[in-house]
């Protein structure tokens, strides 16, 4: 099971090139023609047509600024060789997109920013997720993408069939996927099952397996990867174990065939088609809209988080950063305030439906789903960034894929991630010393 990603050369590789400085993707030529400044942006796909998104709504900016943004929209398929690629031969933008298990190595290599210094009271009181781009003691992140939590839906017919009503702690819903898994049909073949899952990564990536499940059941038995300190991880201790035994013992209550979907395949074939009481799926501002049209003769409503000591769901936070290698941090600080404004996101939420980071957006999307941003706010979050983070919980990803089909004890399984993990953990500790 285990699978090593050593990540220190390419630190190394990048912290040499970043003398050779960033900010250099257009020529020189195309910038000396422009008549004015260039800010060079790398954003991943954050719609069908990001740059055509995007581009109108900077015009004010860039008039105000006499300065000509470039918009590289990096495919998710390529997006860290990408980066990598780029910094290590001395190219890359001044306006950086990351997830938080991209932050560590690029922090150790010195090729983001701590934007600290930038961050005023009247940011702290009027951007709502600021904390979350704040990591390994800088704010090296400047939330643009977040929400979308993965959050726990269920079929008010099933549940109303069983007397039941929205479970609130893991008692209800092992309560309820137990009563709900039956055969309906009386042909003695199981057809209706409690919990529709969905846990291959081959077409979704090693991390998503994660975001959908594990992450939920840790944080609710107030589990954490990692410790206060950084030095070690705790996903092996007692909360840990519990944690994952406890999804294992959900697996009598599954579609069979969980191991060969993916989350969101599961949620379509198996709770989208009313056979299942509860699916996990990455929630939307329009799930309502879009439900309505994918699942006519479905009857849903949700839980944000479930609790046993503590509630927790994965959100992810993606942010912009200010790589050091900018030649006008100033500027490509000003262009982050700018796009993450209430001015600019509310306009972009108006064609692309998206979480409000400010307190001054209004909240754009279905009523439905609104209170996961208002009275929900705090049952969701994202990652602690740590290092080694994307080596770290591949690995874990792995052994909880082989606790998922019985070829390692959870026992085994935790164990191996652990060791691996505090031993990555060690050297880097070792080299700051």
């Amino acid at each position: 099971m285990k699978k090593k990603i050593i990540s220190i050369l390419i630190v190394l590789a990048m912290s040499a090139a970043l003398c050779a400085g960033c900010g250099n993707n257009g020529s020189e030529e195309e910038k000396q023609g422009s008549g004015g400044k260039t800010l060079d942006v790398w954003v991943a796909p954050l719609d069908d047509d990001t740059v055509n998104n995007w581009k109108p709504l900077l015009k004010d900016w860039e008039k105000r600024t006499d300065c000509t943004v470039n918009i590289k929209v990096v495919p998710w398929d390529s997006y860290e060789e990408t980066y990598m690629t780029a910094l290590n031969s001395g190219e890359g933008p001044d306006v950086g997109y990351m997830y938080n298990e991209m932050f560590p190595t690029y922090i150790d290599a010195g090729a983001v920013e701590d934007m600290s210094d930038y961050v005023t009271e009247e940011d702290k009181a009027e951007y709502k997720y600021l904390g979350n781009g704040y990591m390994m003691e800088g704010q090296y992140g400047w939330p643009l993408v977040t929400g979308v939590p993965f959050v726990l839906y269920y079929n008010e017919d099933i549940l109303a069939e069983l007397g039941e009503s929205a479970p609130q702690t893991w008692e209800d819903f092992v309560r309820i996927c137990k009563a709900a898994t039956k055969d309906t049909d009386g042909d003695g073949e199981i057809d209706q099952y409690g919990y529709a899952a969905g846990m291959s990564t081959s077409e979704v990536g090693a991390m998503q397996v994660l975001n959908a499940y594990y992450y939920s059941a840790l944080w609710q038995n107030g589990g954490q990867v990692y410790s206060d300190d950084m030095k070690s991880v705790t996903f092996a201790d007692e909360a840990g174990t519990e944690a994952v035994t406890w999804i294992k013992e959900l697996t009598q209550y599954m579609n069979p065939d969980f191991m060969s979907q993916s989350w969101s395949e599961a949620f379509a074939n198996v709770f989208g088609q009313g056979k299942s009481a509860f699916g996990v799926y990455r929630s939307s501002q329009t799930d309502e809209t879009m439900f309505g049209e994918t699942y006519p003769d479905l009857k849903w409503d949700y839980v944000t988080s479930l609790k046993n000591k503590d509630y927790g769901t994965f959100g992810a936070t993606d942010c912009l950063t200010l790589m050091s290698g900018a030649e006008d941090k100033d500027l490509a600080m000003d262009f982050i305030k700018y796009v993450t404004g209430a001015e600019f996101m509310a306009q972009y939420h108006e064609k692309c439906p998206g979480a409000a980071l400010t307190v001054s957006e209004p909240y754009a999307g279905d009523e439905k789903m609104e209170r996961i941003y208002t009275e929900d706010i705090g049952k969701w979050h994202g990652l602690q960034a740590g290092p080694c983070g994307a080596d770290i919980l591949t690995q874990l990803s792995a052994d909880f894929q082989g606790i998922m089909t019985d070829d390692m004890t959870v026992e085994e399984a935790l164990k191996e991630a652990e060791d691996y993990a505090n031993n990555l953990l060690d050297e880097y500790w070792a080299d700051k010393e």
